[in-house]
């Protein structure tokens, strides 16, 4: 997020950190995200999640270095503390226009941000079936995550309201049930032949395959403040696909996606506190037992994911008021 160095709410200064950061040496890019108070860091395809934190720093670095410069602070989280999503400065681009004119009032609502983890998986097959084995713990990615306590100067109730808001755009929350990479390819092409979508990048799910860039595309976390919650989500979701594709396909199962939908909303809801049902259908268990488990099958417990970061938005909310949060925030992303 973009703020003003002074107020702490955002502002629509993004061209400033694409313009000032075209032609400097990077490992990635600054770019335009729908709202023009969101400067989008993108690294270049890195070998190990250790080298994506690495570039990730970099552009941090960059973003913080340009914002100073110009009287801005930049702050990463799932949302604004303060400010209402629908209230934030749109990019003038014409495929964010035509995003808005489509979704309507929803589109504008959308001023979140999220953590995109690509894993580059060997071929369309591969990527099915890591999306079908990622997907029933992509809750537990989010309960880990959240970070959007806040909404428009509200404690809502819930600890993921970035969660929330992408559940209001179309094609979102889990992909339909498809039995094959083939059917998600033919699905997706009679789409664009009937002229629902443009492709498939305007499938807006928590995980999609992204057969142009070779990856399955992680798209679940909140963002989080901290870079070293980064790196460890980074890590967890790498080290979860590459086991999956080592394992069977799991079986066909549409009846999953409700065990999803039910899974997703606790766990906006209710962060690691959340009773989640275990991707194997049995039993409903705490999300922090589930946790547990997930770090033996990996062989790995990140110590950065401890609590989520919600927790300390809504310890320092309470306790000093939401400016005290957004400076918080702000400090937390350069450190």
């Amino acid at each position: 997020m973009i703020l003003d160095e002074e107020s702490l709410e955002p502002i629509g200064e993004v061209e400033v950190f694409v313009r000032e950061s075209e032609g400097l040496d990077l490992p990635g890019t600054l770019k335009t995200e729908l709202h023009a108070s969101v400067v989008e860091l993108n690294t270049n395809v890195c070998a190990t999640a250790e080298e994506a934190v690495s570039a990730l720093a970099e552009l941090r670095a960059a973003a913080v270095a340009i914002a100073r410069r110009n009287g801005l602070r930049i702050a990463a989280a799932g949302s604004h503390p303060v400010t209402p999503p629908e209230e934030l400065p749109v990019v003038q681009e014409p495929r964010y226009l035509e995003m808005i004119a489509y979704v309507g009032a929803s589109a504008r609502r959308q001023g979140v941000s999220g953590l995109h983890v690509h894993v580059g998986v060997e071929s369309g097959e591969a990527c099915f079936h890591a999306l079908e084995g990622v997907l029933p713990w992509l809750p537990l990615v989010l309960a880990l995550s959240v970070n959007s306590p806040y909404l428009g100067g509200v404690e809502t109730g819930l600890l993921s309201n970035r969660a929330a808001i992408l559940a209001e755009l179309p094609r979102s929350g889990a992909p339909p049930a498809f039995r094959s990479y083939a059917d998600w390819e033919s699905w997706v092409e009679r789409l664009v032949r009937l002229g629902v979508t443009a492709d498939y990048t305007r499938l807006w799910w928590d995980v999609r395959p992204h057969p142009r860039f070779g990856t399955l595309e992680v798209r679940m976390p909140d963002q989080p403040t901290a870079l070293a919650r980064t790196g460890a989500f980074v890590g967890l979701i790498q080290q979860l696909v590459a086991r999956i594709v080592r394992e069977p396909p799991p079986a066909y199962d549409p009846g999953r996606r409700g065990d999803y939908q039910q899974n997703r909303w606790a766990a906006l809801r209710f962060g690691m506190e959340a009773e989640l049902i275990h991707p194997d259908g049995e039993p409903a268990l705490p999300a922090r037992d589930l946790a547990a488990e997930l770090y033996e099958r990996l062989g790995s417990a990140p110590a950065e994911l401890g609590e989520p970061e919600a927790a300390r938005q809504l310890e320092i909310g309470r306790a000093e008021g939401l400016r005290a949060v957004c400076a918080d925030l702000a400090a937390r992303t350069v450190a």
